[in-house]
């Protein structure tokens, strides 16, 4: 069976772009993505060559817009026997790719889930309506070519309920890929861990406050972001305001990553209800504690006062105080926490794609059995 993986972009790899990367590396499947960026997926540790098929500008909105474009001009009927599109703005490919199944890390957050965020606090006052234009657009186009999709699995009950939602349509859940194996507890480290994509629903801000009322404790943010203007804007903004006992860190490979894992004291996160969130799961692959926002994806794979802690209504001080209180005796959750992380391991994940696409053989004239949704 011939199988084509299709992403929006592989330029700068975080976590959606590594569940791609899996998703080519394990079943021997093409991948293809407007643009992309041969060191950055090597030093996250992939050996895939991607397929690209057009560049794309570096700012929203045309960059989205043309991705979507592209996707959805692309035709690759028959070359393929399957499709798996891991991208919302890719989904569009759905038109003219079938048999399909679209992996969905998220409906486009800015038009949906996320819209009166983005509207209020990354588009100036004079463009927003404008913005409402674009997005009520895409809206549009969004429940056009859904109806092209065949199977959907959703990274976590949170998104795939945003899919029911916004988009009137029923998905089975598949929890990302985590090399579980590859995660090692070394010590409980003089420094906790943060890993984001820098962005400003990730409120990365609100970490810079916590620690700024803890100078006795360090705290090392591993960022990655786009070359656009509003990944650099931000990435601007948090150097700016960092206390001392901050540091951030950019263009870190994937061994340096597992290294950070193993010896800091815990993990850190503060996304705005985080799809599913695959760096609190590989920190507890490393035997660390999870201090998160009680809500999200988390809900499904932090367990409070077990692997960690879950602050509701989370703000900076509340952040501050249950980072003391883990930090009194961190080891405490490390058996508890790589138990619950065994439960996302990339080989389950490669099972429940190949049992949701009916993939009964990788490389042979096999076709899914159904496709129907």
């Amino acid at each position: 069976m011939k199988i084509a993986v299709l992403h929006n972009y592989l330029e700068y790899i975080g976590g959606a772009e590594r569940v791609a990367l899996t998703l080519a590396r394990e079943l021997g499947a093409d991948i293809y993505a407007t643009v992309a960026n041969q060191r950055a997926i090597e030093l996250m540790g992939f050996h895939v060559k991607p397929k690209t098929i057009g560049w794309v500008p570096a700012n929203a909105p045309l960059r989205q817009q043309l991705t979507m474009w592209r996707y959805r001009m692309l035709d690759l009927t028959d070359e393929y026997d399957l499709f798996i599109i891991d991208g919302d703005w890719a989904m569009s490919a759905a038109v003219k790719n079938k048999p399909n199944m679209w992996y969905v890390h998220s409906p486009i957050r800015e038009i949906w889930d996320l819209y009166d965020y983005t509207r209020e606090s990354r588009v100036p006052w004079y463009a927003r309506h404008v913005f409402d234009i674009w997005v009520n657009y895409n809206r549009i186009m969004n429940l056009q070519y859904i109806k092209h999709v065949g199977k959907i699995a959703c990274n976590s009950q949170n998104t795939r309920q945003r899919v029911k939602k916004y988009l009137n349509r029923d998905s089975a859940v598949i929890y990302p890929p985590i090399e579980t194996s590859d995660y090692k507890y070394k010590a409980s480290g003089d420094f906790w861990l943060s890993v984001n994509r820098l962005i400003t629903h990730k409120r990365v801000e609100m970490q810079m406050e916590a620690f700024s009322r803890m100078p006795e404790e360090k705290l090392v943010v591993v960022g990655c972001y786009e070359k656009s203007r509003q990944f650099l804007d931000y990435t601007r903004r948090l150097k700016r305001i960092k206390p001392k006992n901050v540091e951030i860190l950019e263009n870190v490979g994937y061994r340096e990553i597992i290294d950070l894992y193993a010896r800091c004291r815990g993990f850190i996160t503060t996304a705005l209800d985080e799809d599913f969130g695959m760096a609190p799961v590989e920190a507890m692959a490393a035997g660390k504690p999870v201090i998160a926002p009680k809500d999200g994806g988390y809900l499904e794979t932090v367990i409070d006062g077990k692997t960690g802690v879950l602050i509701e209504d989370i703000d900076a001080i509340k952040l501050s105080q249950s980072i003391q209180q883990v930090g009194e005796n961190p080891e405490a959750y490390k058996a508890s926490c790589m138990e619950q992380a065994a439960k996302f391991d990339t080989k389950l994940f490669i099972k429940n794609v190949k049992d949701a696409m009916s993939i009964t053989e990788v490389g042979g004239k096999d076709t899914p059995t159904n496709t129907t949704h």
